[in-house]
């Protein structure tokens, strides 16, 4: 790769493009990112240090992209999205740092009926195909498998794990800590902690392994099982759950997880029991 003839102050000395992308007049290409072939850069995009556009990436519209990203052939970040309402309003999309955006990957620009932005954190992998949709808000350190589709307005937590063909509607919660199983359709939201399948998902019990992998202590694992056997499992109506949780987690602060679960979600809990 060469240094690109049509670099201009807003691009970094230390940027490398390739002479076969197109950077628009307006950009900001931080310094060491590297643009490869065919790519296209909007005039309103921001790309952070160190990150990598591998080759044939589309950054579209307002957005802002943080240090340390790669992102693979074929994905489209910033585009218009699929919202009937949307008439071009200047919304916008934001990512974090040291995100992995493989092939095809689409994070599409929020609307002004929801956040007016999308949202990434950091240290997510988002694998071949994702959808991330208007005005989501995503969290840090999630995995997406293969296909996984987050439809317009989805908020997910820290830590979530979306198994591959997976699809969540528009407005739902996933809590963090929560990994849902490949094929599934989530229609309400899935509380943290919580491992869940199905098409409607329902819950089948806490992420036990997931909690041991990130060092979770046996006290507050304890602590989440009895959550979620005040949830699912002892005939407590929601408002009852609620407020027995919120007790609890008075001396068991991991359980403020649920609280702040609570406070966010509007479409309902998964139900079900295992």
């Amino acid at each position: 790769m060469t240094q690109s003839s049509q670099a201009s102050p807003f691009i970094h000395p230390t940027a490398v493009i390739h002479p076969s992308s197109i950077i628009e007049p307006g950009a900001i290409i931080s310094e060491n990112v590297v643009v490869g072939p065919f790519c296209t850069v909007s005039g309103q995009a921001k790309i952070g240090a160190h990150s990598v556009l591998k080759s044939h990436v589309v950054i579209d519209g307002i957005i802002e992209i943080g240090e340390h990203n790669t992102i693979f052939p074929f994905a489209v970040l910033g585009g218009i999205n699929q919202d009937l309402k949307y008439a071009g309003e200047p919304t916008s999309v934001v990512i974090g740092d040291r995100n992995s955006i493989r092939e095809g990957v689409t994070i599409q620009r929020g609307t002004i009926q929801g956040n007016s932005v999308t949202v990434v954190g950091n240290d997510n992998l988002m694998m071949i195909n994702t959808h991330i949709g208007h005005d989501c808000i995503i969290g840090n350190n999630c995995v997406f498998a293969n296909n996984a589709t987050m439809a317009g307005h989805v908020t997910v937590g820290d830590f979530v794990i979306i198994g591959g063909l997976s699809a969540v509607h528009q407005f739902c919660v996933v809590g963090s800590h929560a990994m849902l199983g490949g094929c599934s359709g989530v229609v309400q939201d899935i509380p943290p902690y919580i491992i869940a399948q199905g098409n409607h998902a329902i819950p089948y019990g806490v992420n036990l392994e997931g909690l041991k992998r990130r060092g979770f202590s046996k006290s507050d694992i304890l602590a989440i099982r009895d959550a979620y056997k005040i949830l699912y499992r002892n005939s407590n109506s929601l408002d009852e759950a609620k407020q027995s949780i919120a007790e609890l987690s008075n001396t068991h602060t991991v359980l403020n997880k649920f609280t702040e679960f609570f406070a966010l979600s509007k479409r309902g809990i998964i139900r079900g029991q295992n």
